[in-house]
């Protein structure tokens, strides 16, 4: 943007032009560079250039039709449509969307001329040229360097989940509740990022300092994360079954458990690593070689921590600090970068997630342009452009009621703030110019945390602005919020009156997903554990597993809404609890399949099987269809495991373990299925209710 904006300052300077220029190449150098996220540097440039096509079609229609006043609004909505619908074309088609849209409403907004066209373009070619030069060419980002940087944080996600273990084992404060909600969120950061690692590890050139290459990391970061899981979820157990620990128990497990945290804090010589983690092992020693005394839970966690020392013992990273890698994939108050997922063709029959919210946002966006003239004919613009946004991200009406909520109680957070701190910089413009970019930049970062504190960010930057040109007005910020609140309650209705997406519906869809992932998950492992040779890398059923939940969980979100009206919400967290647990064990399958080899052991084929078609037949009770008989594999899986116990060792550890991973699954998903059947004869069935999940294995 800075640099942009130099350039065509010079230019404007010259040329005599209005600032209108200054701002067009200031506003494409920042949708260019927050648009774009794909992960291959050839196709991130020349996405980026093509940018420049929508722009420049955009600013001549806009440009052309400024003076017109209903043809320009009628091809403003049509554009905006446009923009939606080609997020088909996964993030190529999101980038050239949002690159359309914003030029075109930038061309209304700043009132621009047909005289001033051939300057705008030139804008727009310095805009996006700045964001090619700079992100394309001399910032580039280098994948070896970026996976340290991720490594380093996967570590730093383990240490923290490690510390919410102790503070839970622990005990006192928080209460129990809070710790643990804390275990839960920290587990769910360190998945996130432990697929940000293994999607970085698979792209050409992140090779690491000392020679080691990407695929060196996946299987590293699979087996800690897994071991740490499990150290989570055998801590929650043991704390949940409510009984006192011994002193000697208690303290030995706190200082495995701390011993881990030292050990994987950050800036800990590899030296010194090693010394702790062998400590923490033999502070749990005595529990792990008991065999009675501590009970079946607490020795659990003492082999968790175990297990997760052996997983740390291979660090792939060199000591030297390294700075902090920058956020990427903001969606911004012009524009909003969608996770692929929400792009994707829905599974069911009928239109495409796109197709429908395409037509959806027509139907706002012209009546948002209708009422916001109403109320403010001069600032119209804010009402469309939040009910255009509030359908970014999406796949239901429930998600554009989240959305347009907190779109709306950022907004009127920003506007307070922004009173109070355009008065506090009044008559000082270097400050208000700081102040300026530092929240530029705080909405950029933060509103992958929440859309909701860009909007908060957004509405300081209009206050500040406003300060800056002399328009100031606390009028004219709660303006702002009216046209906000019109666009947003527009966007909802919408959503719930034009082709509606149900909650449910779309829950429904992220299921079909998920079980589908874990059925490819449970039949390519088990090939490849008998020796047949599946196409799909581990790896890659790993990460669509962990896709698959993670938009399972976001379509999930609208149903646990604590609103009071909102019933069976925690039947559906229930559900999503135990579906976790489901893809836990099937990840550890993938992680077991990789290092397991057993052709003769085809008795784990019918296992794998009848479990598959358990599987199948809790996602047809939960989506009430028809068909799938659930039956217990506990005799094909007895077999299957009695037959692991007559092979050698090696494999016959392993086989045994494959054993009680599918036996685990298996009793997850009959444990739901007869909760359901008891739902169903409760006088308020609910569909999707489920008890919690039972965890990992040893």
């Amino acid at each position: 943007m800075v640099l942009a904006t130099a350039v065509m300052a010079v230019v404007s300077a010259v040329a005599k032009q209005p600032v209108t220029v200054l701002l067009f190449a200031a506003v494409l150098a920042m949708i260019s560079s927050i648009s774009v996220n794909e992960p291959d540097l050839r196709r991130s440039r020349v996405t980026t250039a093509l940018m420049l096509v929508p722009a420049a079609a955009a600013i001549t229609a806009g440009a052309l039709l400024s003076r017109h006043h209903i043809p320009a609004d009628v091809v403003f909505v049509v554009v905006m449509m446009l923009a939606v619908y080609v997020r088909r074309f996964g993030a190529r088609g999101f980038a050239l969307g949002m690159a359309g849209f914003n030029a075109y409403f930038f061309t209304q907004y700043l009132q621009a001329t047909p005289a001033q066209l051939p300057w705008l373009l030139l804008a727009a070619c310095v805009g996006v040229g700045s964001t090619l030069l700079l992100r394309g060419v001399l910032f580039v980002e280098r994948p070896g360097r970026t996976l340290v940087h991720q490594l380093r944080a996967f570590d730093a996600r383990v240490h923290d989940l490690v510390g919410a273990v102790t503070e839970l084992v622990t005990g006192g404060t928080p209460e129990l509740d809070a710790r643990l909600r804390n275990v839960q969120r920290r587990q769910t950061r360190l998945n996130d990022t432990a697929l940000a690692v293994s999607v970085t590890a698979d792209r050409p050139g992140s090779e690491l300092p000392g020679g080691g290459t990407g695929a060196d990391v996946p299987g590293h970061v699979l087996d800690v994360e897994l071991a740490a899981e499990r150290l989570a979820v055998a801590s929650v157990r043991m704390v949940m079954a409510d009984k006192s620990l011994a002193d000697d128990a208690s303290r030995m497990l706190l200082d495995g458990l701390h011993g881990l945290l030292a050990a994987t804090a950050s800036g800990t010589p590899t030296a010194m690593v090693t010394a702790l983690l062998d400590c923490a092992e033999r502070s749990v020693a005595p529990i792990v070689g008991e065999t009675k005394g501590h009970g079946d839970r607490v020795q659990r966690v003492a082999f968790a921590v175990t297990r997760l020392a052996w997983a740390l013992r291979a660090p792939l990273v060199p000591e030297q600090p390294v700075a902090p890698a920058a956020a990427t994939g903001p969606d911004l108050d012009t524009g909003d970068v969608t996770d692929d997922r929400t792009a994707a063709p829905a599974a069911s029959s009928g239109l495409r997630l796109t197709t429908r919210q395409a037509i959806q946002v027509g139907v706002a966006t012209s009546l948002a342009i209708v009422v916001g003239e109403l109320v403010s004919p001069s600032r119209w613009y804010w009402a469309v452009i939040t009910a255009f946004l509030v359908f970014a991200g999406t796949s239901s009406r429930g998600d554009v009621l989240t959305r347009g909520w907190g779109r709306i109680l950022g907004t009127i957070g920003g506007v307070l703030a922004g009173v109070g701190l355009a008065a506090l910089v009044s008559g000082s413009q270097l400050t208000a110019l700081i102040l300026l970019f530092v929240c530029i930049f705080l909405g950029i970062y933060l509103v992958q945390v929440s859309p909701a504190l860009l909007a908060f960010w957004i509405s300081v930057v209009l206050a500040l602005l406003y300060g800056l040109i002399g328009q100031f007005s606390v009028a004219l910020l709660v303006l702002r919020i009216e046209e906000t609140a019109v666009g947003a309650a527009l966007g909802i209705i919408a959503a719930y009156v034009v082709l509606p997406k149900r909650s449910r519906e779309a829950f429904g869809e992220a299921l079909d997903d998920l079980v589908n992932a874990v059925d490819d998950v449970l039949s390519t492992s088990v090939d490849r554990i008998v020796g047949r040779q599946p196409t799909t890398p581990s790896v890659e059923l790993a990460r669509n597993l962990h896709d698959a939940l993670a938009t399972l969980r976001a379509r999930a979100a609208p149903l646990d809404s604590p609103l009071p009206w909102r019933r069976q919400r925690s039947s559906y967290h229930r559900t999503l609890q135990m579906l976790t647990g489901v893809e836990h064990y099937a990840r550890s399958l993938v992680r077991l399949s990789d290092e397991i080899r057993a052709p003769d052991w085809m008795t784990v084929c019918p296992a794998a099987e009848r479990v598959r078609g358990n599987l199948d037949g809790l996602r047809n009770a939960l989506l009430r269809r028809d068909g799938g008989e659930i039956r217990s594999a506990e005799d094909v899986i007895d077999a299957a495991e009695s037959d692991a116990a007559h092979h050698p060792e090696p494999p016959r550890s392993g086989l045994l373990t494959v054993s009680r991973v599918l036996r685990r699954t298996d009793q997850a998903v009959v444990a739901l299925a007869d909760d359901l059947r008891a739902g169903n004869r409760a006088p308020a069935p609910d569909p999707t209710s489920a008890p919690e999940p039972t965890g990992s294995t040893r």
